[in-house]
């Protein structure tokens, strides 16, 4: 059983912020857009650790009560981004790398500390930079290396949020760790295809080990299959006889079609700056259910022709 119900975990608050990229996108009431990629920083990757510390910095400056520990991690080699970012806070740290799963798996985690009474207020932090990531996992954006349409271009942002045992108006009700499934793809622009598989899986262990239907939920939030993955996500749950109804991938929406940005979005950033910057500010949906995919994609043993594994975490929300 790898399933969790909560009674008492709460999402208190949230700050998001991006670049003026996804700004001109679908996103609404972004509470920071940057004025450029560099954020005022000499490096890209100095660039991320400054965006992640301003979202703490703004979170904490209204919360003011004690923050119990900081989880969360990054896209970049050794989650470096992020263990820079919080070593300027003398908070407990646990690092995370889920790749673009990465948000859903710090709310797991603080949703089951809470849950049993180890904590009472986590902050959670995850980030993406479109430099730095393509760097290290494609080409430099500097080379102009043409993209095909099935690729998804990185999001430039970072989320943080505060995971409280106190009553708010959205509420963390369950959770799903998934597992590691592997089709087989090499291809490193392909990675909606890499991630449909595991999205598939986690929500059909959702569904049955809660005894969910997928009617229960008035959305599927899917993290950042794009328009391709979203696609094979859909056939590879017919199987299953599900039918998804009501499913956006954030990936999918947070650009624009006239932006031509290929297949949309990737990266730990987009699931919750989709989530928290539209669909939550749309208020049409009282139960959604939060599918976050990660490629775990390691350059070095692609090159060594091994494929990619992914995985994909679920978690529940209910607008209270």
């Amino acid at each position: 059983m790898s399933s969790y119900t909560y009674n008492n975990v709460y999402l208190k608050d949230y700050y998001t912020l991006t670049s003026k990229l996804e700004k001109d996108g679908n996103l609404k009431q972004i509470d920071y857009v940057m004025e450029d990629y560099y954020f005022k920083a000499k490096t890209f990757e100095q660039s991320e650790i400054k965006m992640q510390q301003f979202v703490i910095d703004k979170i904490l400056s209204r919360f003011n009560k004690n923050i119990d520990y900081i989880i969360g991690g990054d896209l970049t080699n050794q989650i470096a981004v992020t263990s820079y970012s919080v070593s300027k806070y003398p908070i407990p740290f646990l690092g995370l790398y889920g790749a673009c799963s990465t948000f859903n798996e710090s709310l797991i985690i603080a949703a089951n500390m809470i849950s049993k009474k180890l904590a009472k207020n986590i902050l959670t932090i995850t980030s993406s930079h479109a430099l730095n990531a393509e760097k290290q996992f494609r080409y430099p954006v500097e080379y102009g290396a043409p993209k095909p349409e099935r690729a998804t271009i990185t999001a430039t942002g970072a989320v943080s949020t505060i995971v409280s045992d106190e009553p708010s108006h959205l509420k963390v009700t369950s959770g799903t760790i998934g597992k590691i499934v592997d089709y087989g793809i090499t291809d490193v622009f392909n990675m909606g295809a890499v991630m449909a598989p595991a999205a598939a899986d986690t929500l059909v262990k959702h569904l049955t080990e809660l005894k969910k239907s997928i009617n229960d939920y008035d959305l599927i939030l899917t993290g950042d299959l794009g328009a391709v993955g979203s696609q094979i996500f859909k056939e590879l749950l017919k199987p299953y006889n599900i039918t998804l109804k009501k499913h956006i991938d954030a990936g999918e929406i947070l650009y624009k079609k006239e932006q031509n940005l290929s297949s949309g979005s990737s990266g730990p950033a987009t699931m919750p700056l989709v989530l928290f910057t539209k669909i939550l500010k749309e208020k049409k949906y009282k139960k959604i259910l939060l599918l976050a995919t990660g490629a775990l994609h390691c350059p070095t043993l692609v090159n060594q022709k091994l494929s990619i594994p992914a995985i994909c975490h679920a978690v529940s929300l209910e607008v209270i």
